[in-house]
């Protein structure tokens, strides 16, 4: 076989190292935390010595930034399909907050070291900036929802709003997480009641459809 069809049978390779290497650290991270997690540890996960590891990173920070890069991508692809839905600020408020809950949460379960990464003080710069953006559209998003359905609300009260809505969510995702079964279901559900109860006061429910 020429050097020309051993390229892409070794690129293609590689690809695979880098998910498995990637999907060990997350688990790594999740399970010991970022401090406390490894090279070695994240290897041994995978089921390869720590210098098939080195092959691909340099340290235990260049894992933790691509698996990050990975997560804004996935994050990004989550919180589109939670507010992609046109007719949306047309929904009851229930119904809204379920389509917008339900991607989120399902991102947060299948990704258990996203917040292990995100939740630390000493994010690198550039994941900082990598999340920056995110993080403007879904108070955008939100901000969106309320200019159509709370349109009472002043300005600075509807930034208040999205952004208290945003951290009830953050604050009780690691619960729903960490969290199993019917325990789970429980937490979610109040998550949404939560969430409900704050905005009720503010949200004009759409007209009844024929």
């Amino acid at each position: 076989m020429d050097e020309a069809k051993r390229a892409p049978k070794r690129q293609a390779r590689g690809e695979r190292r880098i998910a498995q290497i990637l999907e060990s650290a997350a688990e790594v991270f999740a399970d010991a935390g970022f401090e406390a997690a490894t090279t070695n540890a994240i290897a041994a996960r995978a089921g390869i010595s720590p210098g098939s590891l080195y092959q691909f990173f340099a340290n235990k920070d260049a894992v933790a930034r691509a698996l990050a890069e990975r997560y804004v991508a996935e994050l990004g692809a989550a919180q589109a399909a939670a507010f992609g839905p046109a007719d949306l600020a047309e929904l009851p408020l229930q119904q809204v907050i379920e389509r917008v809950t339900e991607p989120l949460i399902a991102f947060n379960l299948a990704n258990r070291g996203f917040k292990t990464l995100f939740a630390r003080t000493d994010m690198p710069p550039a994941l900082v900036e990598a999340t920056a953006p995110l993080n403007g559209a879904v108070h955008r998003r939100i901000d969106a929802l309320l200019q159509v359905r709370a349109p009472g609300l002043a300005r600075a009260d509807r930034e208040r709003t999205a952004t208290v809505a945003i951290q009830l969510v953050r604050g009780l995702m690691p619960l729903i997480v960490a969290a199993e079964g019917d325990e789970r279901d429980r937490l979610v559900r109040d998550l949404r009641g939560v969430l409900a109860s704050y905005l009720a006061d503010v949200w004009a429910e759409p007209p009844a459809r024929d």
